[in-house]
C-alpha cells in the first residue's frame, strides 16, 4: 500500500511504502547557509515525526547546495543534528535551486517505526 501525506497537485510532502518514508525536498528560511540548514533540518524532523519516523532512522539524505563553497558551513550544522552513530548514506552536490535566495535543499528517506 502507498500512503501519501499532505498531497497537493504537484507533490506530496511524504510518501510511505513498505515501511519507508520518502520526504520531498526541504528548504529553510534565513540569510546564511547555517540558518537555512538549521531551519531545513527542523522541517525534516517534523515531517519524519509525521511519518512515524525519526532522524535516527534515516536511510539516505541528498543535500543540494547552491554553492559548494558552503559545504563546511552546512556540514557544521548537519553534523550537530545527525544522531551519533546513525548517519545515513548521503550525497551532496551543487545545483541551481528553485529560488535565488535558497542556499540548501535536503531530501531524506527514512525507515518508519513499526
Amino acid at each position: 500500500m502507498i500512503e501519501r501525506i499532505d498531497t497537493a497537485t504537484r507533490m506530496s510532502k511524504i510518501v510511505k511504502h513498505n515501511g519507508v518514508a520518502y520526504l520531498c525536498g526541504q528548504v529553510g528560511d534565513g540569510s546564511t547557509v547555517a540558518e537555512q540548514t538549521r531551519d531545513c533540518l527542523s522541517r525534516v524532523e517534523a515531517l519524519l515525526a509525521k511519518a512515524g519516523s525519526h532522524p535516527d532512522r534515516m536511510l539516505q539524505a541528498i543535500v543540494w547546495l547552491s554553492d559548494m563553497a558552503d559545504f563546511e558551513e552546512m556540514n557544521a550544522v548537519w553534523d550537530a543534528w545527525v544522531p551519533q552513530g546513525h548517519a545515513p548514506a548521503r550525497a551532496c552536490g551543487e545545483a541551481k535551486l528553485a529560488r535565488p535566495d535558497l542556499k540548501v535543499e535536503i531530501i531524506v528517506t527514512a525507515a518508519c517505526e513499526g
